[in-house]
């Protein structure tokens, strides 16, 4: 049965104002096309199960085998993607060779050919057409299309060292690096020039690449990022971001990609090397649980919708308040805020209705227009609120400015009380491991007391969810997660500066 694209609102689901941090990015890849579910088709249904993870830009990068072509623009999936170009897509898929595929051999019309697509906001690089990707270049080894979800923290000494080659960039995103390793004579004379490439990169990154005659899913050895493999009904190899795409397309999922190891989706099946030992202890980002992921997706081994809930039951017990209602902040304290009410015995009520056609109040010119789309976005049920002592439960504060507005909204629909809980530690530094977190003079919790927070917020009690709180919610060991953003605590140098030291000693390196 060929797959029929639903029809789509070109609002964004998750369109989240400036104090909610921005998505890191999400990938997706299909090897084998299929023209009842073609692979264009199907990067398009798994890019769109994952918009939340990038709002900003989106492609799809196809090969029928012998040759990759790629469609990339900045807006949301179905603003970039219509039929005809699909169509177009897809027609270039057809044009492999069938090949058997399966355990028994019996997939017979299956072509040899995939596709990889990828979601994007700007972690590095800036809001730029030119950054969209797949990155899709030609070079001494042929053609590759790259999609990125990570960030690595070396990128601009390895740039600097390439442009000192005489080498030309075209986009100021660090995934262009990633092309300029692996087109370099040191790369390619290697036995396995994409496993060389990849031992270059300090920092998260989870990658897929596509030749034209295979995709290379890669993650690096701290784990930072998911990445996840699936195997759809016709025995097609699916790799992702998150579950939820696998969900979407029909697929099943079979495991994770591991930290350091090189996942390879062919002709010939799925076959697994490693680029590099996994690190002693992990990284897992555990912000992916805390706002991330979507609540349908298991990230990590661990449930998302399940963790949040959790979350808001730890941040009830650690700080509990008398009032008469919890409000979930839409659409990101819903999980926690249900979690809250559970614990506490407060009734839930849903009192802020989203408005779901406004577009993304982030990207407004100035501060004045942020605010009114923010007023505009969400919607306070004063019938509900007046008179009332609430608890509002969200996720997360960054710069806190369109939280003081929501908070005023509230206070100016008759809430008699507002007790602010936030179902995560505050965020007091950057993150360089793909979430684009403010500077850390932007950051409201930098060099701030809770105290000094709920005054400018203007709430009349303001807390947070130890670090303790969310590490105990969390499967695995607490050292397994990334907390940097909340201690401080880097696993690697995130300081790489670009002096002529640092330079030559990565030109040392070929």
């Amino acid at each position: 049965m060929a797959i029929r694209l639903p029809i789509l609102t070109s609002s964004p689901a998750h369109a989240q104002p400036a104090d909610n941090p921005r998505e890191k990015c999400g990938v997706f890849g299909v090897w084998g096309h299929d023209p009842s579910a073609p692979v264009a088709s199907l990067c398009y249904l798994g890019l769109y199960a994952q918009q939340h993870r990038g709002q900003e830009a989106a492609g799809i990068a196809v090969s029928s085998g012998r040759r990759i072509i790629a469609h990339t623009a900045q807006g949301l999936v179905p603003e970039i993607f219509d039929e005809p170009t699909l169509s177009r897509l897809n027609l270039h898929a057809s044009a492999g060779a069938p090949v058997h595929i399966g355990q028994n051999g019996d997939s017979a019309g299956i072509i040899a050919a995939g596709a990889i697509a990828h979601n994007r906001y700007s972690t590095a690089g800036g809001s730029l057409a030119c950054n969209a990707q797949p990155l899709l270049e030609s070079y001494v080894g042929g053609q590759v299309a790259i999609a990125h979800n990570g960030n690595l923290v070396n990128a601009d000494a390895l740039k600097l060292m390439f442009e000192r080659r005489g080498h030309l960039f075209h986009t100021t995103s660090d995934t262009e690096v990633i092309v300029h390793l692996l087109a370099s004579p040191e790369q390619q004379q290697s036995p396995d020039p994409v496993a060389a490439t990849l031992r270059h990169l300090q920092g998260a990154f989870s990658l897929l690449l596509l030749f034209p005659d295979r995709i290379e899913a890669a993650r690096d050895p701290w784990g930072w990022r998911p990445l996840v493999l699936g195997t759809l009904p016709d025995g097609r190899a699916v790799v992702a971001s998150e579950t939820i795409a696998l969900d979407v397309v029909g697929a099943t999922f079979d495991r994770e990609v591991e930290p350091g190891e090189i996942v390879t989706l062919s002709a010939a099946g799925v076959s697994s090397r490693r680029f590099a030992d996994p690190a002693e202890v992990a990284a897992h980002c555990v912000f992916e649980h805390v706002y991330f992921a979507s609540p349908a997706s298991t990230v990590f081994g661990q449930n998302v919708q399940v963790a949040r809930e959790v979350m808001g039951e730890v941040l009830a017990k650690e700080s509990p308040v008398q009032a008469d209602y919890v409000l979930p902040m839409p659409d990101s304290g819903r999980s926690a805020g249900i979690g809250y009410a559970r614990a506490s015995g407060i009734p839930y009520r849903e009192g802020i209705v989203p408005n779901r056609y406004v577009g993304r109040t982030f990207i407004k010119p100035t501060q004045a227009q942020r605010m009114s789309a923010v007023r505009l976005k969400l919607n306070v049920i004063s019938d509900i609120v007046r008179g009332k002592r609430l608890v509002i439960v969200d996720d997360s504060i960054v710069r806190g400015t369109t939280t003081k507005a929501k908070i005023e909204q509230i206070r100016a629909a008759g809430a008699k009380e507002i007790h602010l809980r936030i179902s995560c530690p505050p965020i007091r530094h950057p993150c360089f491991f793909g979430v684009d977190f403010a500077t850390r003079d932007q950051l409201i919790a930098s060099g701030r007391t809770v105290e000094q927070i709920r005054q400018f917020l203007g709430v009349d009690s303001l807390a947070y969810l130890s670090l303790e709180g969310l590490l105990g919610v969390m499967i695995r060991s607490p050292k397994h997660y990334c907390t940097a953003c909340y201690s401080g605590d880097y696993r690697i140098d995130v300081d790489h500066p670009t002096t002529d030291e640092t330079i030559s000693s990565q030109m040392k390196m070929f």
